[in-house]
């Protein structure tokens, strides 16, 4: 079973490394924290292989989005459907404090009409607000490389099995 093992484990680092290069990308990679914790981990199970991939808890939010009270978010599955975001923001708003490292680290710094730099806690008020509203659009991070990775991945792991069968015999 070397051969699988091998292939299961470029699988595994072909979709963190294609997940980390989207996130970077699209500019969701602002404190590195989720970018550091996408890890997977090939295990031996009784019946077989299993490959498990591991992330921050808020990725599935970046991944599949959060609908807002007004707008319904969607994002791609790993085989390609475009479907409703599972998560919705309904009647608890998202926390203000937690722009406030976000704000800095991106250099927000908004001016009012007459040129007076706007407070940071109006700033995450507004942010806040948005979000609650519009929601967060998914981005797929993590199910677009998937989807590619499994496009070839019933073949490769034939591939795979045979060559550990030959190498056996």
């Amino acid at each position: 079973m070397l051969a699988l093992e091998r292939y299961l484990n470029s699988f595994g680092k072909y979709v963190i490394k294609q997940s980390r290069t989207t996130l970077s990308r699209k500019k969701k990679n602002v404190s590195k924290e989720l970018y550091n914790s996408l890890e997977f981990k090939v295990v031996k199970t009784t019946e077989g292989f299993s490959v498990q991939f591991f992330m921050a808890d808020y990725g599935t939010f970046i991944d599949k989005g959060v609908s807002g009270t007004k707008k319904i978010n969607e994002y791609t599955t790993f085989d390609g459907r475009r479907v409703e975001s599972p998560y919705k923001y309904k009647g608890k708003r998202p926390p203000m404090k937690v722009f406030d490292k976000w704000i800095i680290r991106r250099g927000i710094a908004p001016r009012d009409v007459e040129g007076r730099f706007v407070t940071r806690k109006s700033l995450q008020y507004l942010i806040a607000n948005k979000i609650y509203t519009q929601g967060i659009q998914g981005i797929s991070f993590f199910q677009r490389p998937l989807q590619l990775g499994l496009k070839d991945f019933v073949d490769q792991v034939g591939k795979a099995i045979k060559e550990d069968i030959i190498n056996t015999i």
